[in-house]
């Protein structure tokens, strides 16, 4: 038998794990803490970053702090947290009659529309949610489909009840061919089993008024949410693109919101000594600078793994960029690389200390974890494992993961870490709205548009060709002239 700290109930309590007693008993909201000793030269040698050399960027941090004042206005996504009181009582409405009525929910998304939602359900609900028995999870079972395999599609299919399932079709262009796809099969579905109607049975969020979304939202009675001009989907999870599925499994969408605001405030000191997302921008476009083109992200809390993803495309779609402001080719940005600790300490850490010096390494921790378990001193005359009796697992994380920044920083190789007090809807309302600011503020330094993404349109207008889209067929003049491939080139 093992034993569990402080309450033997404590693991199944699930009021506990999603963070509403934790909160509750907290005297005061905790805020995140953003630890950047070595990434300086001070603590890892002349690899590291000097102060002088962020001083030395004083004009450029200035200029890019203005711009942020001066564009906050494009920048609605920096409104959601404050914006959302109307939004989050319709939100809350429909989230309790999913609760009451349906047995499953399914997101239909991809991208931001779905890594938002999916990194916050894995971060805020125990990682095997969708077991619990419905009575003690007390909401639907949650599937976040963003992908189109078919094989993964007649996997869905085969897991829910389509009677008792409400779909959730998200797009804020409404043109996005993956998510039609999955709306038309489903609506196709419904179609089927209730004739008489599926309004009550599709909820949509998209773009405020024209689309193929609103178009279809009109014709079956679909309830319909809103994605706010100047949010794109990278940016979305605070909006109803993230909030109704949070709120769907019984996540504290306020709360969310709340850390997300407190953050934000704190990313609006313009002093860049005083601002965790600006100084965080600084010292990854430095980094940049010296060749390090590759930003790992390793959360130490197995319930973060996803946020890795969410991280991933908002770094890479927003800096990724050919050319700057001023029609410069620049090739600029770093590429997201996503890892977990402890176990990619096993895959990945040997590459992270010798490999190239080419990655900057970010670790996010737990202060505290929602459950400790003890580890029993089950072999004592045995030395090789008698040191591990007596401890915690969350006595063994941390020291993995200070050990792991320690090999780091000896080897010289940069590493920063934020440190959540616990992962609650605080405090991922904190972390989410942290590295928004900051990559915006990356953009601004950087002279590039952080919120456009035309790599992707290529690709996207080359399947719309592909797949006969009306008023794409000079881009499928231009697939059918594209050089063949060659036989001797395939073996």
């Amino acid at each position: 038998m093992y034993a569990i700290e402080k309450d033997a109930h404590a693991w199944y309590n699930l009021e506990k794990y999603r963070g509403k007693v934790w909160l509750k008993a907290m005297e005061e909201q905790k805020d995140l803490r953003f630890c950047f000793n070595h990434m300086m030269r001070e603590m890892i040698g002349p690899q590291g970053i000097a102060e002088r050399e962020i001083e030395a960027m004083a004009d450029e941090i200035g200029r890019a702090a203005r711009s942020m004042d001066v564009r906050r206005g494009e920048m609605a996504w920096r409104d959601l947290p404050y914006s959302q009181g109307e939004a989050v009582k319709e939100i809350q409405s429909v989230a309790d009659r999913a609760r009451e009525r349906f047995d499953a929910f399914v997101l239909l998304g991809i991208g931001g529309s779905a890594l938002g939602p999916l990194a916050v359900h894995t971060a805020l609900e125990p990682a095997r949610y969708n077991e619990i028995e419905a009575s003690r999870r007390g909401g639907p079972r949650v599937y976040i489909e963003d992908n189109i395999d078919p094989e993964r599609m007649k996997a869905l299919l085969d897991a829910i009840d389509i009677r008792r399932t409400l779909f959730y079709a998200v797009s804020k262009s409404g043109a996005t061919s993956e998510t039609m796809a999955q709306t038309m099969i489903v609506i196709q579905l419904l179609r089927e089993v209730f004739p008489e109607g599926i309004g009550e049975r599709v909820v949509i969020a998209t773009g405020a008024e024209k689309g193929n979304l609103n178009a279809i939202a009109k014709r079956e009675g679909c309830k319909t949410f809103v994605i706010p001009e100047g949010v794109g989907g990278r940016f979305s999870e605070l909006s109803p693109v993230g909030l109704l599925p949070a709120a769907v499994a019984g996540i504290d969408v306020r709360a969310l919101l709340n850390g997300a605001a407190r953050m934000d405030a704190r990313c609006s000191e313009p002093d860049v000594w005083k601002n965790p997302a600006y100084l965080g921008a600084v010292l990854q476009v430095l980094y940049m600078k010296k060749g390090r083109n590759i930003s790992v992200m390793m959360p130490y809390v197995d319930a973060l793994k996803y946020f890795a993803d969410w991280y991933a495309q908002l770094w890479a779609e927003s800096l990724g960029k050919r050319c700057d402001r001023d029609g410069r080719t620049v090739f600029c940005g770093q590429t997201p690389v996503k890892a977990l600790g402890v176990t990619d300490q096993h895959s990945q850490l040997q590459l992270y200390t010798e490999g190239p010096d080419d990655k900057v390494v970010t670790f996010i921790g737990a202060e505290e974890y929602r459950a400790n378990v003890y580890i029993p001193n089950a072999y004592p005359d045995i030395t090789g494992i008698s040191f591990l009796g007596g401890h915690t697992l969350k006595d063994l994380i941390h020291a993995e993961q200070f050990s792991t920044e320690y090999a780091l920083c000896k080897a010289g190789r940069p590493s920063q870490t934020v440190w959540l007090p616990e992962v609650s809807a605080d405090s991922i309302g904190q972390l989410i709205a942290y590295y928004e600011v900051q990559t915006a503020f990356a953009g601004e330094l950087l002279n590039i548009d952080a919120f456009d993404q035309p790599g992707v349109e290529e690709g996207k207008d080359a399947t719309y060709a592909m797949l006969g889209k009306p008023g794409y067929e000079e881009k499928k003049a231009e697939l059918d002239a594209r050089r063949p491939r060659q036989p001797r080139y395939i073996l």
